[in-house]
């Protein structure tokens, strides 16, 4: 079992990153707002982003190439197609999950006061993002994939606990019928927060790139990382982050659902009613613990997402340009970390705007990422053996189809 564990890891980094704002911030509100009345969309959006997820680890175990490669074999101009689609989503994702664990940080760990600068002075919140940046950097450049492999797989294990544990308490205290009543969204705003919710559930698409990478990270590290390998690492962690995510969405509906409560866009407010969340259930005893376990979450979801960016950007440019980098994955975490900071300073107080906005985008290119993926595993680029089976060929079509339409429904209604 032990030997197994030891295997494990970019499963485990994609629930780190997939464990994160979709299910702090989205599943807690999903189930705030609607009860149970949103399983349906959880459910079914998992299970149909389920095979684009998993061909990412499958084609990087199965050929030796992250999907990036891929992509460049199925014409330049899908490549380039990633690449822009990237630089415009990037920032405003490491943004928002940065926000949210600044805040975090800020309710656990207290407020740093910082000099007065004549007009206006730096709130505590900033100072934490500066400082939750600079360790994420400090670690990515000491330890690289090795210190994320081996801090990931401890956090998991805390998050789940603690979860599990909260959603346990949560539901013995729960004094009314529970109510199973799936409910579709009608008005604008509803519409929207659906998209969001179903945008990062479990993750965003783009994380398959990410997951390849991280594949073929492993590979160098561990040899014996065979497609059986990637594949059970895979389904562990996208099973995790579902069922991490049905808790969410149960904690909202057992302590906040019609209570009148709703969440703050204020990243410090919000950590605040979050970490509150959980105490209200396990007891105050609990506050620290908890805070830790959120916090780490986030962090988690801010460092691998610092790291995989980067290294994906860096990759595409030296595919198209077919040139090599030396300071290329520096180089663009550097570009990263200062654009999220001017982001941030100059929407520090819209964290739900930057959230809304980088969930809805994530949705909106989910399709071409679905559709380039399944091309992809399905070519002649991918040994026979490790193409898709009849089953998740049908999978993928429909997966396409309800992706497609969503998006597609979204954007008429704008």
């Amino acid at each position: 079992m032990l030997s197994v564990f030891k295997k494990l890891g970019p499963g485990l980094l994609f629930a780190g990153a997939a464990i994160g704002v979709s299910h702090l911030v989205q599943s807690t509100r999903a189930g705030a707002d609607f009860g149970l009345g949103l399983l349906w969309a959880l459910l079914l959006v998992n299970l149909f982003k389920y095979p684009f997820f998993q061909y990412g680890p499958r084609y990087a175990s199965a050929t030796g190439e992250t999907l990036l490669e891929g992509y460049n074999k199925l014409g330049k101009g899908v490549l380039i197609a990633y690449f822009i689609l990237s630089l415009g989503t990037m920032f405003t994702i490491q943004t928002a999950v940065t926000i949210v664990s600044a805040g975090l940080a800020n309710s656990l760990f207290g407020d740093i006061t910082f000099l007065n600068l004549g007009y206006s002075s730096i709130s505590s919140v900033e100072i934490w993002t500066v400082i939750i940046l600079s360790i994420c950097l400090l670690i990515l450049f000491l330890g690289k994939y090795s210190a994320l492999d081996k801090l990931i797989k401890v956090i998991i294990i805390v998050l789940t606990v603690s979860t599990l544990l909260a959603v346990t308490f949560a539901f013995t205290e729960f004094d009314k019928p529970i109510t199973w009543t799936q409910v579709l969204p009608e008005n604008t705003t509803e519409i929207a927060f659906l998209i969001a919710f179903m945008g990062w559930m479990p993750a965003p698409l783009d994380i398959s790139v990410w997951h390849s990478i991280w594949a073929i990270e492993k590979k160098k590290n561990k040899g014996a990382f065979t497609p059986k390998t990637a594949l059970l690492d895979f389904n562990i962690g996208y099973i995790g982050a579902i069922v991490l995510g049905l808790a969410f969405v149960c904690l909202g509906y057992f302590i906040m659902f019609n209570t009148g409560e709703v969440f703050s866009n204020k990243a410090a407010v919000f950590s605040n009613q979050l970490i509150d969340l959980y105490t209200k259930s396990l007891g105050n005893w609990a506050y620290i613990i908890i805070g830790i376990a959120a916090f780490t979450t986030m962090f988690s979801t801010t460092i691998t997402t610092l790291d995989a960016s980067p290294r994906a950007m860096s990759k595409s440019l030296e595919l198209l340009t077919k040139k090599t980098f030396k300071k290329g994955y520096l180089l663009w975490i550097l570009i990263l970390t200062f654009g999220t900071l001017i982001i941030f300073f100059a929407f520090a107080s819209e964290m739900g705007l930057l959230i809304k906005i980088a969930t809805i985008l994530s949705f909106i290119t989910a399709p071409f990422y679905a559709i380039i993926n399944y091309r992809l595993i399905s070519s002649k680029h991918t040994p026979k053996e490790w193409r898709p089976s009849l089953k998740l060929h049908i999978l993928s079509w429909l997966g396409i189809l309800f992706l497609a339409g969503f998006s597609i429904w979204y954007l008429t209604l704008l």
